[in-house]
């Protein structure tokens, strides 16, 4: 079985509750089913879930390099060394990173608003990045923008190989 979850901010990728942090239980109540990956507390989007130890393999191990698509929220404005860096690969302390594809984008039209929402300072430009990776290292997206001068202000997964966020709202899941 497999299950697309759009998952919203400051929920944890696990069906135990945390402290203040919700888990998935709040919203999936589908027994024998866990995350294939996690997805960050502060970030949202695209969780997949399966009750198939194979599929999660394929999915989490980074030999397999499955490709995952992250919009990201950016302050300041992406010039043409950063966006190169990173898909060169930039080195992190725990070394370097595979190269990513990279590209500016449009505010998603589709896109839900945040809760919280984000904040913005005014006299700090923004802008949305695509970027997709095939390694899935702890907070990886955010320190790749950080390390190249580019502060993630809003992280959402969009795409996990195949499969997409597709209409789903916040908090919305369906079968695959």
């Amino acid at each position: 079985m497999l299950i697309a979850f759009n998952k919203p901010m400051n929920v944890l990728s696990q069906f135990t509750d945390e402290g203040k942090w919700p888990g998935l239980k709040r919203w999936i109540d589908v027994p024998g089913v866990y995350a294939a990956g996690r997805l960050d507390r502060d970030s949202e989007g695209l969780l997949i879930l399966t009750d198939d130890g194979r599929v999660q393999a394929r999915i989490t191990d980074p030999r397999k390099a499955m490709p995952k698509t992250y919009l990201a929220l950016v302050e300041g404005e992406p010039d043409v060394e950063a966006l190169d860096a990173l898909r060169g690969g930039v080195t992190l302390r725990d070394g370097p990173t595979a190269p990513a594809r990279v590209r500016a984008v449009p505010a998603p039209e589709w896109l839900w608003p945040r809760d919280p929402p984000v904040r913005l300072r005014k006299s700090v430009p923004d802008a949305w990045l695509e970027l997709t990776i095939t390694e899935g290292r702890n907070r990886q997206v955010r320190r790749m923008c950080a390390h190249v001068g580019l502060p993630v202000l809003r992280l959402i997964r969009a795409r996990v190989g195949d499969w997409g966020l597709d209409g789903l709202a916040p908090g919305e899941w369906r079968r695959l």
